[in-house]
């Protein structure tokens, strides 16, 4: 597949990241169709991009044309058959690996043979992932961060058999939506999480323990290390249950015990406190 053959982008998962990479690709001309399993689940991803384009439109980034315009190019399903016409599908469902090999095995039979498959994951195998397909060849990671429309970075992963194609297309596609690509290898956690969420593993150990309360552990990270966040507010941001999630195969992954889960992250989660997201992680924002 070459990139100037890429006209339509499929995403699944209208959540966080998903509603953001519709937005970077749609801002980016492509058309683009999202799908997820409800549709209250795809008006919420809706209201989050045009809540991010008014602030574009408030700084001067955009114009009220050009928000319609984005907003136009964007489609919602909650069935799966209309991203049989997408060049390259992006799944950006929740990170659990069994959820995202059954998305991948349905993708492969609808999707056109020539279309790439990509995946979102912040730390799953795309080795793995690839092996749910007839096609591991054109299966490959992009990793955005979060928030996707002011993150530069993306994680390229290539799984076993991704070939060289397949890496210059999405590596190209990163590069046109804006973006900053960097290629991984396909271990655990990748680049960026690999090194991010033992730092923000270790604050809440620090949180267990008593060495300091929330807001002096961040505002020490953040003025002794000049960190723009906190690892505790960081962590509130990306999710708690991903976070937990991450570390979990880090943990299984590497088989090291210093990714070992800090059991006070495990009681939040159970608890529902999931952060930003659920009103309530290490702060509360309701």
């Amino acid at each position: 597949m070459d990139l100037e053959r890429i006209r339509t982008v499929g995403v699944v998962g209208a959540g966080q990241m998903g509603s953001g990479i519709a937005q970077v690709m749609a801002q980016a001309g492509y058309q683009v169709v999202l799908q997820d399993i409800g549709e209250a689940f795809l008006e919420s991803g809706l209201n989050r991009i045009r809540e991010s384009l008014d602030r574009l439109l408030a700084k001067g980034r955009v114009t009220a044309d050009q928000a319609a315009e984005i907003m136009g190019r964007i489609r919602t399903t909650v069935d799966m058959n209309p991203l049989s016409k997408a060049d390259l599908v992006i799944e950006a469902a929740t990170e659990n690996g069994k959820v995202k090999e059954e998305i991948f095995r349905k993708l492969d039979a609808l999707a056109p043979p020539g279309a790439i498959l990509a995946t979102n994951t912040s730390s799953i195998s795309i080795t793995k992932i690839a092996s749910a397909t007839s096609r591991p060849d054109k299966v490959i990671g992009m990793h955005f961060m979060n928030p996707v429309p002011v993150m530069e970075l993306v994680e390229i992963i290539r799984g076993l058999a991704t070939s060289e194609e397949t890496f210059r297309c999405v590596e190209g596609l990163a590069r046109a939506v804006g973006k900053t690509p960097v290629e991984a290898q396909d271990y655990p956690g990748f680049i960026v999480n690999r090194i991010l969420m033992p730092m923000i593993n270790e604050a809440v150990y620090a949180l267990y323990e008593g060495v300091g309360k929330p807001q002096d552990i961040d505002m020490a990270m953040k003025l002794g290390t000049n960190q723009p966040m906190g690892p505790l507010a960081l962590a509130d941001l990306i999710g708690l249950d991903t976070c937990l999630s991450i570390l979990e195969v880090l943990h299984g992954g590497l088989g090291d015990s210093k990714y070992r889960p800090c059991p006070l992250l495990r009681k939040y989660v159970d608890a529902g406190y999931l952060g930003r997201k659920s009103g309530r992680g290490f702060y509360s924002y309701r």
